[in-house]
């Protein structure tokens, strides 16, 4: 199932001279659980490998082979650079521990004493101590050899190459270890910023169903949801998985095929050691081979995904995996430990073959599961036999790679680390190998190194390598060989803002994605002018659209919240764009303004029309009737008023804001006081013609001038208070319209602008209770039934004016002031003028004093 090596360094004195030979017993985990192992010494003269033969049908993940060839490349390189250990040769065991705690012991046991002579508690005649231990992956192999060897008081220098935290251990109780890989969070930290780089909020796992699964999940989730990222699916793969239980194989595969079908992240992370991919590529091969199991699930199997793995995984495949196609993986991203091509080292791989002169225990069953044949002399044996001419090179690099691995990088380092510590220890006490310089050796591991590519080898305190990862890319081929080609790192060491790199240009994605990059997301991303809302029920990541309102907008794909505009701006139709508010007010290059500028200037033009006339005829009759000076007055206030509605278009300013209202409301009051007045005036004169009335000395001008003198005075006070305390000012209204402007004058106090208007309104309303009154007096050309009518339409334009002014806004409602003092300074003109500009023009016969006098009947 797995290739977890072990490496155990034993030294053993020579009576003859200082020399120091190690040995290295590997094993290789089979599908059956047996081992095959090979024990071979070597001397600085010649190397001779033996091996036991294997009286079982085994079968070896032949990718793993890789790393005992690492191991065998690097203790040759130390044997053959006399500087680093002189007068020492190296040797090995190898063991595996089969992922197993009981085999692990079983197996510590066994090199302890006198190897495959156990009896326990009894250690004497050993001639061997144990220096080093190279453990596997998992630390937790490390940690069970270190219970018994710690037991026995057997000091020794712990490694392990694997990249796994320790999980569930006190790892205080035991000596320390070190690891020849980065530390895990390192990488942790890395997958969350690839995933935030390409956006992939919905994302799956595929784990290993053990503690360090679990301790995976538990890690990543809180990191997951505070960069408010989701997992759609945990799908735990048992370790103990077998092969060649077909029935089995496919029961189990099938039971997880909804991750195929149903699950729709196309971002699915895989943690764990290799059976995890292959447990995922015999998901995929059942599928395949055995439709009609997977004839029950509605939907199509897509292979459509990005699948994410972490270090501790390989494109690694069982030599039953064989049909499976590598190109369903094209375009699967990996971290991978940093590694260096070792020089020599692909040499070395190729020139190993099944009939050589360094021929070890594993390379038979290697070649039988890589090439189909066989090694074995025996002529009844039923494979074809192997012509020698097969090559490690030739295989699929699902197989078998001749590029270094990153694990068998840490391997060939850990090999140089034991090296290393050997080699000041043995100095610096001279070669006196006891147990208190073991434990100086744990101190030495911390002190960096370069091994033979130059690569530096440094241990932070806590044991791990200080070092990142790469980010690679697979490159599938048809014929289902890949490569990988690096397009990013994980530098821990770097400068801030330059911990993740990665160049997308370089990354090649799975042929049937449309997008690209592809999305990982639960639901489609929001559209610009749109916000993420939350569906009750469902994880944060899964969300529905909903629009920006009014005047909010969206710049960006699944926004979470609408952005406002800035108060000058507004949301175009779609709202993701913020575009400038025009100005809204009422200029005279607009239709509404020319008009009501055209209107006010006939009018104007149109009463001076009419003074002129009356100034022609100021000794008619006609004309000398009711007060010939109040109705000079009378026309001048309404010229002024018709001329005072020009102020209110155009662009507002400070001076025409202060003067509009408070012009408009005085010259109103000083044209309706002069109306009271010469109604007045007819009321007076009617009282005083009687027989002792006490309104003979009222009848003159001085009243009529008193009544528009006080009159008017009231008006011009308000007006005063209003500027001195409130007065009006220009300002921009950006609220009340949608992608306009106002630009208004405002009226200050709100209050002193309706006490205008409502004093005009009762100079209006007190007028036209007067002139109802007086309508019918038997006066000389008596004014008072057209100033009666006159006042109804005026009081009509200002009652009506009121809620039409509160109901509008922006220039329409300026148009509407405009429009009333219009409407009610031509009702004035109109009603009281035209009669007599009538008699004066088209009647003047009756422009005389014996028509215009006379008496009721």
């Amino acid at each position: 199932m797995f290739a977890l090596v072990l490496l155990w360094l034993r030294l053993k004195y020579s009576l003859t001279g200082r020399t120091l030979q190690c040995m290295i017993l590997y094993t290789i985990l089979r599908s059956d659980g047996r081992r095959h192992s090979s024990r071979f010494s070597r001397s600085r003269i010649s190397t001779q490998f033996s091996f036991e033969e294997s009286y079982f049908i085994c079968s070896v993940i032949t990718k793993f082979y890789q790393h005992i060839l690492a191991l065998v490349f690097a203790v040759k390189e130390i044997n053959k650079y006399l500087h680093i250990l002189p007068n020492i040769t190296l040797g090995f065991h190898i063991y595996d521990s089969y992922s197993d705690a009981l085999m692990t012991y079983r197996t510590t046991l066994d090199l302890l004493f006198k190897l495959h002579k156990i009896v326990p508690n009894y250690i004497c005649g050993t001639i061997n101590k144990i220096v080093g231990i190279i453990g596997g992956m998992s630390p937790e192999t490390s940690i069970r050899m270190a219970e018994i060897l710690q037991l026995y008081k057997i000091p020794q220098v712990g490694i392990s190459y694997g990249s796994f935290q320790l999980v569930g251990t006190d790892e205080s109780r035991f000596p320390p270890f070190y690891r020849m890989a980065p530390d895990e969070a390192v990488q942790y930290e890395g997958l969350v910023q690839l995933l935030l780089y390409f956006g992939w909020k919905w994302v799956g796992f595929i784990i290993a169903d053990d503690k360090h699964g679990e301790h995976f999940i538990q890690t990543l989730e809180p990191m997951l949801s505070q960069n408010k990222i989701c997992s759609e699916f945990t799908e735990s793969v048992d370790r103990n998985f077998h092969f060649y239980e077909l029935l089995e194989m496919v029961e189990r595969t099938v039971s997880h095929v909804v991750v195929f079908t149903e699950k729709t992240a196309n971002a699915v992370i895989i943690h764990g050691e290799n059976i995890v991919f292959m447990w995922l590529a015999s998901t995929l091969l059942v599928t395949k081979l055995f439709p009609v199991t997977t004839s029950d699930f509605s939907q199509e199997i897509s292979t459509r995904k990005v699948w994410i793995t972490m270090a501790q995984n390989d494109f690694t495949l069982h030599s039953l995996q064989r049909a499976v196609d590598m190109q369903m993986f094209h375009g699967a991203i990996s971290f991978s430990i940093s590694k260096k091509e070792l020089p020599g080292f692909q040499q070395y791989i190729q020139a190993v073959t099944p009939y050589g002169a360094n021929q070890d225990g594993f390379i038979r069953e290697v070649w039988k599961q890589a090439f189909g044949c066989s090694v074995s002399n025996n002529a009844v044996s039923e494979d074809e036999q192997c012509t020698g001419e097969e090559r490690l090179d030739d295989l699929l690099a699902s197989f078998f790679e001749t590029s270094i691995l990153s694990h068998s990088y840490s391997i060939y380092n850990a090999v140089y680390a034991l090296a290393q510590a050997l080699h000041v220890g043995s100095y610096s006490k001279h070669l006196n190998i006891t147990e208190e310089n073991y434990q100086a050796l744990e101190e030495i591991l911390r002190i960096s190194f370069n091994n033979n590519v130059g690569d530096e080898i440094k241990l932070n305190e806590d044991g791990t390598l200080k070092a990142g990862f790469d980010i690679v890319n697979l490159i599938t081929f048809p014929n289902s060989s890949y490569i990988n080609i690096p397009v990013g790192e994980i530098d821990p060491q770097a400068p801030p803002g330059k911990f993740f790199l990665i160049h997308q240009d370089k990354i090649q994605w799975h042929h049937e994605f449309t997008q690209l990059p592809p999305l990982s997301l639960c639901n489609d991303p929001c559209p610009l002018g749109k916000i993420k809302n939350k569906i009750e029920g469902q994880k944060f990541c899964c969300y529905a659209c909903a629009h920006c309102t009014e005047k909010m907008i969206s710049r960006q794909i699944d926004m979470e919240n609408c952005d406002r505009c800035p108060e000058d701006q507004f949301p175009n139709e779609a709202h993701d764009e913020c575009i400038p508010k025009m100005l809204n007010y009422l200029s005279f290059e607009e239709p509404l303004g020319i008009t009501l500028m055209s209107l006010s200037l006939l009018f104007s033009i149109v009463t001076a029309l009419v003074f002129i006339i009356f100034i022609k005829q100021r000794d008619t009759p006609i004309v000398k009737a009711n007060n010939r000076n109040l109705t000079y007055l009378l026309l001048v206030s309404l010229f002024l008023c018709f001329l005072c509605s020009l102020q209110f278009i155009g662009h507002p300013n400070k001076v025409t804001c202060l003067l509009r209202q408070t012009t408009f409301g005085i010259i109103f009051s000083i044209a309706i006081s002069s109306i009271l007045a010469k109604t007045i005036t007819v009321v007076v004169a009617f009282l005083a013609s009687k027989p002792g009335s006490l309104f003979h000395k009222w009848v003159g001008q001085k009243l009529a001038y008193s009544i528009i003198w006080f009159c008017s005075f009231i008006q011009v006070t308000i007006c005063v208070v209003w500027l001195n305390t409130s007065p009006p000012f220009p300002d921009l209204d950006m609220e009340t319209l949608l992608g306009e402007i106002i630009v208004e004058c405002h009226e200050g106090s709100i209050t002193m602008f309706y006490c205008v208007l409502g004093y005009m309104g009762f100079l209006a309303l007190l007028s036209f209770i007067v002139a109802f009154l007086a309508r019918k007096l038997p006066e000389s050309f008596n004014e008072a039934k057209f100033i009666t009518f006159s006042m109804l339409v005026f009081c009509s334009v200002w009652l009506t004016f009121v809620p039409t002014y509160l109901s509008t806004n922006g220039k329409y409602m300026v148009a509407v002031e405009i429009f009333s003092i219009l409407s009610s300074s031509g009702g004035l003109l109109g009603c009281i003028f035209t009669p007599k500009i009538y008699i004066i023009i088209l009647r003047p016969e009756l422009n005389t004093r014996e028509h215009l006098v006379h008496k009721k009947l």
